[in-house]
């Protein structure tokens, strides 16, 4: 199996893609890349069993509704500046992990959250079934929120100033998963420079989770809305160390897996 992460950037130049092949229980780094523009991300994209890509796949209904219905000249309609920032699955993540994802209307996570439906539009056009949700071959991923669930540390390893705290990471990710992810040479040098690597690796990490079924699906009050909005991928947080076991015939399906995140595994 093949499992592609990709950090995606308003700019081909912030944008990383992680390719890992699994096979006998372990991972093995076939490609990392950085400075990526969407031509590099498709052909990667074709390539994959599974893709996890860190950006929102959509806005909040309320919020596309708001501005549709302003922008034809009626009112802006009575709703709460909650349900105008932030998606159904944002509110999910953020029961779970104690962490409220970057506002995709409000925040500029939207620029990259464009360029995310601009890959979607291609992907679509070449035959791709695209399912927003996450039942498809393509999932939205958020990289913090599954180090915290994972029981990672998931702030302050970000840009120049986080370098520190981004070897550390990498460092307590290879402890934890040494023997099955081979984590050497140019790609973890590289990850220990760049928090967009690093982050791609992680996506890749979920797409695995995801394809074993090893991710919650949305719950069926929200099915509609994360259909259109999009769905986070949360990945279930003993699922971590169950990442190399092969896939079996008996795994739940992503479509059986309808239940809500919030559940007893529930961490701060």
């Amino acid at each position: 199996m093949i499992t592609l992460g990709i950090d995606l950037a308003s700019r081909p130049e912030r944008t990383a893609s992680c390719t890992l092949e699994w096979s006998d229980g372990r991972a093995r780094i076939v490609d990392l890349a950085c400075g990526l523009d969407d031509a590099a991300l498709l052909a990667r994209i074709a390539a994959a069993d599974k893709v996890g890509i860190d950006a929102p796949f959509g806005w909040p209904e309320d919020f596309v509704g708001a501005v549709a219905c302003f922008h034809a000249g009626g009112p802006w309609p009575a709703t709460t500046v909650g349900a105008l920032r932030y998606r159904a699955t944002d509110h999910v993540v953020a029961r779970v992990t104690g962490r409220w994802p970057l506002s995709v209307s409000t925040d500029l996570i939207g620029v990259p959250a464009f360029r995310a439906a601009r890959l979607l539009t291609r992907l679509a056009e070449g035959g791709e079934t695209i399912d927003r949700s996450g039942g498809g071959r393509v999932v939205e991923t958020y990289p913090a929120a599954a180090l915290r669930l994972w029981g990672f540390a998931s702030t302050g390893y970000k840009r120049r100033d986080g370098l520190p705290s981004l070897g550390r990471l990498l460092a307590a990710v290879r402890a934890r998963a040494r023997g099955w992810l081979a984590l050497e040479g140019a790609a973890r040098t590289l990850c220990t420079r760049s928090d967009d690597a690093f982050d791609a690796l992680v996506a890749a990490l979920i797409a695995r989770a995801a394809a074993l079924g090893r991710c919650a699906a949305p719950p069926s009050e929200h099915a509609e809305r994360a259909a259109a909005e999009g769905w986070i991928a949360l990945p279930e947080p003993d699922s971590f160390d169950a990442l190399p076991a092969r896939p079996s015939r008996g795994s739940p399906s992503r479509s059986a897996r309808r239940t809500s995140p919030a559940s007893s595994r529930r961490r701060p």
